[in-house]
């Protein structure tokens, strides 16, 4: 007897484990943390870490060499949402003074699977790549802030992510290496 081949699409085998792994850690989070506040803090800290780390993997995979100005810093952004997430965000809403953006996700794999029962309401769900915008940004010398607007899981018709530009940080030199 032959063994029937199961083909795997790996891209969504791989979206699911991840889907479920970020839904198990969540709810872990909101069961031992005291409040939606502490948790919304700590999925913001996570992601910060990651950020500072997952900069290095992007700038060597994709060969890219220092932003230009904030758009070209939006459209990098945008590079690493479809090769983290396997999804294409929209960079819409620039401000007048082009110092703030928005990443408009129709959809979101992170929030795949997911409902927020309404005790959670004030749970931001995918803080977590707040903190990790904010992190890479750092990491190249960039200060910005980050936040969610709209949320697919609050019903709005898709999740919205606030970055704005604060200022340039300077390069760091160690103490006596001047």
């Amino acid at each position: 007897m032959s063994r029937a081949s199961a083909r795997f699409d790996t891209k969504k085998v791989n979206s699911e484990l991840v889907t479920l792994t970020y839904g198990a850690l969540v709810a872990q989070m909101v069961k031992d943390l005291d409040s939606t506040e502490d948790v919304n803090k700590q999925l913001e800290r996570i992601g910060y870490n990651m950020g500072i780390r997952i900069v290095e993997d992007y700038l060597a995979k994709t060969g890219t060499g220092r932003c230009l100005d904030l758009k070209d810093t939006a459209d990098k952004i945008q590079s690493a949402f479809r090769m983290y997430l396997g999804v294409q965000p929209n960079v819409v809403n620039w401000s007048p003074g082009g110092d703030e953006f928005s990443f408009l996700l129709d959809s979101n794999p992170l929030t795949d699977l997911v409902e927020l029962p309404e005790d959670l309401k004030n749970l931001k769900y995918c803080n977590i790549i707040c903190g990790v915008i904010r992190g890479a940004l750092e990491m190249v010398q960039l200060d910005v802030q980050c936040w969610i607007i709209q949320d697919i899981l609050k019903g709005d018709a898709n999740t919205e992510i606030r970055v704005k530009f604060i200022r340039k940080l300077e390069d760091a030199i160690p103490a006596g290496e001047e």
